[in-house]
C-alpha cells in the first residue's frame, strides 16, 4: 500500500503508463498479418546483413534490434541515418536488407537511406505508424504500428511508440530465429561468456572420464564395489555387463537397503538398482542441471550409445557456475 498521497499519485501514474502500453501491445499482436510474414521471408532470404536504421529514440530501438538479430543468428548492424549521407551509405551493400524505424515515417534524415536502397536494389522494410507516409510509400514491406496515444501525459515523449517498435523488432528476430531453425547450440556459439554461455556449454566439458568413472562389472563382489565407491568419493558405482554396457548402479542408499552380514560377499548384480540416471554425450550442461534439480539426483552417467563415457555430479556443474 502507498504510504502517502504523493506515493499514490506516483504509482497511479506508473500504472497508467503500463496499462496504456499493454493495451497497445495487445493491439499490435492482433494486427499481425501477411506483411509480417513477408518481412520475415525477406529478412530470411538476404545473403548479406540486416541493416537497421532510425533517428532519435527510434534509432536507439533500431540499435537494440540489430544486436538482437546478431545474437540470434542473423548478421545485422545499425547505420545512423544522419551519418549515412556523409559516407556511411557504404555500409549498406547489395545482398543486404534495410529495416527502418520511424514513428511518423517522415524522418528527413532517412531520405538518403531510402534513395540509396532503391538505387542499389536493396529491399526496404518500414516500421511506422502511418501507411501514407513517405517511408511507407517507398518500402517493399510496411509493418504498421497501431494508432495509440503516447503514455506521456503531454502526448509528446516517445513511450508507447517505442515500446511497440521494440516489441515488433523482437517479434521479427524471434520469428526469423525459428524460421531458420536456430538452436540452443547455435546460441552458445554466439554467447560463450557469462552464466548463459556456461549453461549452454556441453556437459562433455564438465564430466569425469576414463578411469575416473566409477564402474564395476555385474559379477564383481560387493567388497570390491564398496572399495571403489570409497576411493572415488562419488558415493556410487555404475554396473556394466561384459560388453561394457551400463545396466545398473549401486548407491549409498542401495547399501543401506541391502545391509546384512553377507553383503560384502554378494555380487554387484544382486544389489544394484536398475535404470541408472543417464544423459547423452553432447547434452547441454544447463539441461543436465535442470534435470538433476527436478529429479532430485546428485549425479548422472554420460552415455555414448549404451556405454558410459563420463560421469558428472551436481557439484561439478555448480562449481563451474552453471546456473
Amino acid at each position: 500500500m502507498p504510504s502517502t498521497t504523493k506515493d499514490a499519485v506516483i504509482l497511479a501514474s506508473a500504472a497508467r503508463v503500463l496499462e496504456t502500453e499493454i493495451a497497445a501491445l495487445h493491439s499490435l499482436r492482433d494486427s499481425l498479418a501477411e506483411p509480417f510474414c513477408r518481412a520475415v521471408a525477406v529478412l530470411g532470404q538476404v545473403s548479406g546483413r540486416v541493416v537497421t536504421t532510425g533517428m532519435g529514440k527510434s534509432g536507439h530501438i533500431a540499435t537494440k534490434i540489430a544486436s538482437t538479430f546478431s545474437s540470434t543468428g542473423t548478421t545485422a548492424l545499425f547505420v545512423h541515418p544522419a551519418e549515412a549521407g556523409h559516407g556511411d551509405l557504404g555500409m549498406i551493400a547489395r545482398g543486404d536488407a534495410v529495416l527502418a524505424f520511424s514513428n511518423s515515417g517522415e524522418t528527413s534524415e532517412l531520405q538518403a537511406v531510402v534513395e540509396y536502397t532503391h538505387r542499389i536494389g536493396v529491399p526496404l522494410i518500414a516500421i511506422t505508424r502511418k501507411a501514407d507516409s513517405t517511408l511507407a510509400r517507398h518500402s517493399e514491406v510496411v509493418l504498421l504500428l497501431p494508432l495509440f496515444e503516447e503514455a506521456c501525459p503531454l502526448g509528446l515523449a516517445p513511450t508507447t511508440s517505442t515500446t511497440l517498435q521494440l516489441a515488433l523488432g523482437d517479434a521479427l528476430a524471434v520469428a526469423l530465429l525459428e524460421w531458420r531453425g536456430f538452436e540452443a547450440t547455435d546460441f552458445h556459439t554466439l554467447h560463450p561468456s557469462g552464466n548463459l554461455g556456461k549453461s549452454l556449454t556441453l556437459v562433455d566439458g564438465f564430466m569425469h572420464r576414463g578411469a575416473a568413472i566409477p564402474l564395476a562389472e555385474a559379477e564383481t563382489l560387493m567388497s570390491v564395489c564398496v572399495l571403489k565407491m570409497t576411493e572415488s568419493g562419488f558415493g556410487c558405482v555404475g554396473i556394466t555387463d561384459k560388453k561394457g554396457g551400463l545396466i545398473g548402479v549401486i548407491t549409498d542408499g542401495d547399501l543401506r537397503r541391502h545391509m546384512s552380514p553377507d553383503l560384502l560377499g554378494k555380487s554387484a548384480r544382486e544389489v544394484m538398482s536398475d535404470n541408472p540416471k543417464t544423459v547423452p554425450l553432447g547434452a547441454l550442461a544447463g539441461e543436465v542441471l535442470l534435470r538433476m534439480e527436478t529429479e532430485k539426483i546428485s549425479a548422472v552417467f554420460v552415455m555414448e550409445g549404451k556405454k558410459p563415457v563420463g560421469f558428472v555430479r551436481l557439484l561439478d556443474l555448480l562449481s563451474h557456475r552453471v546456473a
